[in-house]
């Protein structure tokens, strides 16, 4: 899901980033407006985008996402089309209220999709990486756009950002911000609490977390099957090792290990698993043919330090 939106953002920035790029120039050299006027035509996106702000909410509930940000992009792009082509001033100031209008349509509608991909543990980085890429984008549309218009012309830009923006709906089957149900991403809170009798530090690790399995030999394709949700979400939540073994002397004995940094590390899973991840837990859970639940375990890495070494040695 963030994958889309991210996609979906560079795509639509990257050539919307036309407008920004070249309004200064189109104001200044092709029409020969002052300051004042330039102003003016700044201000209309301005009072555009406070319109669409307040008359966004009933949009939202009318359309959805995906049909929104279709129809923003189109309209976006005909925005583009008349600064092309009518070198009007009162024309291009109802026309840049309506760029506006769409624009803040496209930003909220992907910075709402961006906070409800992920969960909320992970929101903030999430939003770095959608930020990287609004920017980035706009930064090399900047320099893509100016040089065309040096070469080409401005009308050719504009022309050009336009075509591009409707020839990216393209992708919009791909990359669907709404894709029928939506995952539950509340925190679940559902793992219990490991079981030691000494508690251990925060930054002892790494630590090997296994959960024994006793599943029926006929049902293993399908056990295994079941477990890659499992694995992409102990990954996604800390593990930087996931693996599902079998035991030749027990073919119906399972182990899913997992490996993480540091206990504090595995405390924090605890806290990041979701209703959505707990599903798929108890997917794979299904499969289990024990009187008990799975036996889970947890491992710190037993090293000796080089200070413990050292004293050893002196001894």
């Amino acid at each position: 899901a963030l994958r889309a939106v991210l996609v979906r953002t560079c795509l639509f920035v990257l050539f919307a980033s036309a407008l920004w790029a070249l309004l200064p120039v189109l104001a200044r050299h092709e029409m020969g407006l002052g300051s004042t006027a330039y102003g003016i035509l700044f201000g209309c996106l301005g009072a555009g985008a406070v319109a669409g702000a307040i008359i966004l909410p009933w949009l939202r509930r009318r359309f959805s996402m995906d049909a929104l940000i279709a129809a923003a992009t189109l309209t976006f792009a005909a925005v583009m089309v008349g600064l092309a082509q009518v070198w009007q001033f009162g024309f291009l100031c109802a026309v840049l209220c309506a760029g506006g209008i769409a624009w803040i349509a496209l930003m909220a509608s992907f910075n709402i999709a961006t906070q409800t991909a992920v969960p909320s543990w992970v929101r903030a980085r999430a939003m770095a990486l959608y930020l990287l890429m609004f920017q980035g984008s706009m930064a090399v549309g900047g320099v893509l756009w100016g040089t065309v218009a040096q070469h080409a012309g401005m009308t050719v830009a504009l022309l050009c950002a336009a075509a591009g923006l409707v020839a990216g709906l393209a992708l919009v089957p791909r990359y669907r911000l709404k894709r029928g149900e939506e995952p539950d991403l509340r925190p679940s809170a559902h793992w219990p609490e490991p079981n030691a009798v000494i508690e251990p530090d925060p930054d002892d690790g790494p630590v090997l977390v296994t959960v024994e399995y006793l599943i029926d030999p006929e049902r293993a394709r399908d056990f295994t099957a079941a477990m890659q949700a499992v694995r992409q979400q102990r990954l996604r939540d800390g593990a930087f090792r996931s693996g599902l073994f079998s035991d030749p002397s027990d073919p119906g004995r399972y182990i899913e290990t997992f490996v993480v940094e540091s206990w504090a590390e595995h405390m924090r899973q605890h806290d990041r698993v979701t209703v959505n991840d707990r599903i798929a837990e108890d997917r794979a859970r299904a499969f289990h043919s024990g009187d008990q639940p799975p036996v889970t375990s947890h491992y710190i890495y037993a090293h000796t330090s080089q200070t413990d070494h050292d004293e050893t040695t002196e001894q």
